[in-house]
């Protein structure tokens, strides 16, 4: 499929979705109007407030607050995952003592250490920041420390008989081979640094798009959690675009 007939696609199988909204907050076709509206707020009026939230500009400051906490969870949980990764994959002994240590650490759920992180942090960027980096941290781990292990033995026989040094191993052989799967999950690792930041911003907070959504949320305002869902929507597409940026530049000597 072309890349124009893909975008087509995409945008109608977005309008679909839109008219369908649309048609089922308008027309008592399910339910009761008033009970569609209670619910789920209409596509205008929620298109409306989002037009509200950037005219006024509060905007803003919470995608900015969000923005960074965002940015700081991803740099640091995907530098010690694919450091982690790279050193485990290196070192098979270490790996095996580690791995119950490392599965139990991945199994428990990361929203009950919010609380923690806020007690540790407080309600400050890096409670959030915190509980962004424990999801990208094993996302860019897995991914890294598996790319690293299906390193071409042929490859590595060769390197090695050529005389190579462990660091010019890692620079020519283990760190190309690793790549696809570092951006892989780099591609992940950024919608867990956003929602590690709105879901601690969620739980307690003062700013950012998660704070927008639980205020909306407490005073039964539909249209403000439609609202803040969209603008976040958008933002992480927005992120995720620039990665493929990256990536393609990075990725372009695969051609």
């Amino acid at each position: 499929m072309s890349r124009g007939a893909l975008l087509t696609w995409q945008i109608l199988v977005g309008l679909i979705g839109l008219a369908v909204w649309h048609v089922l907050t308008t027309y008592p076709i399910v339910a009761n109007l008033n009970d569609m509206k209670l619910f789920f707020a209409a596509p205008w009026d929620v298109a409306q407030r989002i037009v509200k939230m950037f005219a006024s500009g509060m905007i803003w400051r919470h995608l900015a607050i969000t923005l960074s906490e965002s940015i700081l969870a991803f740099l640091i949980g995907s530098l010690f995952g694919a450091a982690f990764g790279f050193g485990l994959a290196l070192m098979p002994r270490v790996a095996a003592v580690l791995d119950p240590y490392i599965k139990m650490a991945n199994s428990l759920p990361r929203v009950v250490l919010a609380p923690i992180f806020m007690l540790w942090f407080g309600l400050g960027i890096w409670s959030k920041v915190a509980l962004g980096i424990t999801l990208v941290f094993f996302v860019v781990f897995f991914n890294v420390y598996q790319g690293v292990r299906e390193t071409s033995p042929v490859i590595l026989d060769n390197a090695r008989m050529l005389g190579m040094s462990r660091s010019q191993l890692f620079r020519h052989v283990y760190w190309p081979s690793a790549l696809s799967w570092v951006f892989s999950s780099l591609h992940s690792a950024v919608g867990f640094a956003i929602v590690g930041a709105v879901v601690g911003e969620y739980i307690g907070a003062s700013a950012g798009l998660g704070y927008l959504i639980h205020e909306a949320d407490g005073n039964f305002d539909t249209t403000g959690v439609f609202a803040g869902m969209v603008v976040l929507s958008v933002f992480v597409l927005v992120v995720d675009g620039l990665v493929s940026v990256v990536e393609k530049r990075l990725l372009a000597w695969k051609g």
